[in-house]
This record gives structure tokens, C-alpha cells and sequence, in this order.
């Protein structure tokens, strides 16, 4: 499709050469900027891990990266990739297990204690107890604002349920939008964020990677990250 719009450019006579190739250059930015990036699961060495063993499985016809269970955070990073603005998209599944299970994502990570994070509590998904529903996706940036933090000082705004609900066993989907000073959560391609919050961080850019809470083993799937350039000040 890309090219077959750039080679229309060229052959559309009313136009300037030079208008031609300012266009053409136009498209080609923008379409390096928005560029996906699929992750390839089954290289392992690829990442870098903290705290962690990982495997790369095959599992109902997919390729699945598991992280192991352990005491802590763990981090499996991915290596040569630089992630700014943009959304990141990925499958994720925990275990219904309270207090063993928090699964998600890392980015604009510096080192295995400085990032920022997205995460889930499966187990709290579908809880009887509805105080508990409300607090199934986490924000957090490490290491100034850990959730017991954010969650003494600032009740119910770094922490959300989320809608649609899925099985607390089952796999879903998620998309992380990181879009400057605002990040946005979206789960199983509702419209609609389940979390959606001002960033608490200054940084501008770092590493991606699976994230594991403390106890917490995960798998993860079809990771694909789309790069989109920051907007300008004014």
C-alpha cells in the first residue's frame, strides 16, 4: 500500500517535482515513526532478565514467554529497543491466587529499579469484595512512587478496576498508551481506558519490558510496540 501511494505521487502530472518529493519524504517519516515493531518470543536472548527465569514455549499454537515465579519484581528487558511515545500492545495471563499474581509491563526502564510501570491483579478481578475490584490495574513509577505509596497518598487515582472484566485465569489483552505525560490503559480493545493517568516521571525514554510482582510468575504474548514521535511544544 505504501508504495503504491508513493509511486502515484510520481506519476500524478499536475504536480511540481519538488512537491512530488516533499510528499514522498513526508510519507516515508511518518510512516518510520509509526513503524510496528513485533517482538520475537522465541529468542530468549533477546532480553535481558532481572530476577527471573524465562522459557519460551509453544502453548495452543502460539509462541509464549513465561516468566518464573520468585521473591520481588522481575523484569525480563528487551535488548536494542528504545521506546518513547507510542502504545504498546500484548497478551497476558496470571492465576487467580491473592497476593501472587501481578502481571504487566515495564517501560522507559533504566535499570532494574527505575521505571515506570502498568500492571494487573488478577485475583482481584472478579472479588467478592468490591473495594478490592477497584484496585485490578496499577500505575506506578519506581522507585518514588510504589503503589503503597500512591495508595496512602493518593486513594483510587493510580489504580482502577477493569472493564470488560476478564477471567482471572484466562488470557487478555492489553494496550499501554504512552503519549508524553499521560498514560492510558485499555483492556480486550474496549474504547474506553480502564485507567488513564498523568505520568509521574520526567523521563523520556528508556527500555520496554515484561514486568512480574513480587511472588508473581506470567506469561505473555504477541508483543508488538508502535513507535509515534512526540508532539512538538508550542
Amino acid at each position: 500500500m505504501l508504495f503504491s501511494f508513493v509511486y502515484a505521487c510520481f506519476r500524478a502530472k499536475p504536480l511540481h517535482m519538488k512537491t512530488k518529493l516533499s510528499i514522498v519524504l513526508a510519507i516515508l517519516v511518518t510512516y518510520t515513526c509509526l513503524a510496528q515493531t513485533k517482538i520475537d518470543l522465541r529468542d530468549v536472548k533477546q532480553f535481558t532478565v532481572e530476577n527471573r527465569k524465562i522459557e519460551s514455549v509453544i502453548e495452543n499454537g502460539r509462541q509464549v514467554l513465561k516468566l518464573s515465579e520468585a521473591p520481588g519484581d522481575g523484569l525480563a528487558i528487551v535488548n536494542d529497543m528504545t521506546f518513547e511515545n507510542g502504545t504498546i500492545e500484548f497478551d497476558v495471563k496470571g492465576r487467580n491466587v491473592m497476593q501472587q499474581s501481578f502481571v504487566g509491563l515495564a517501560f522507559h526502564v533504566q535499570d532494574r529499579s527505575t521505571y515506570e510501570a502498568v500492571y494487573f491483579r488478577p485475583f482481584n478481578f472478579v472479588n467478592a469484595d468490591t473495594a478490592r475490584r477497584r484496585r485490578a490495574v496499577q500505575y506506578i513509577a519506581m522507585p518514588d512512587y510504589p503503589w503503597e505509596k500512591l495508595r496512602e497518598q493518593h486513594p483510587g487515582k493510580y489504580e482502577s478496576k477493569v472493564s470488560p472484566v476478564p477471567e482471572p485465569d484466562a488470557w487478555f489483552h492489553v494496550k499501554v498508551v504512552v503519549e508524553d505525560k499521560n498514560v492510558r490503559v485499555y483492556v480486550d480493545n474496549s474504547a474506553s481506558p480502564s485507567l488513564q493517568v498523568e505520568r509521574l516521571s520526567n523521563s523520556q525514554s528508556g527500555k520496554l519490558a515484561m514486568w512480574t510482582g513480587h511472588g508473581s510468575n506470567g506469561s505473555f504474548a504477541d508483543l508488538v510496540i508502535t513507535n509515534t514521535p512526540k508532539k512538538t511544544p508550542k
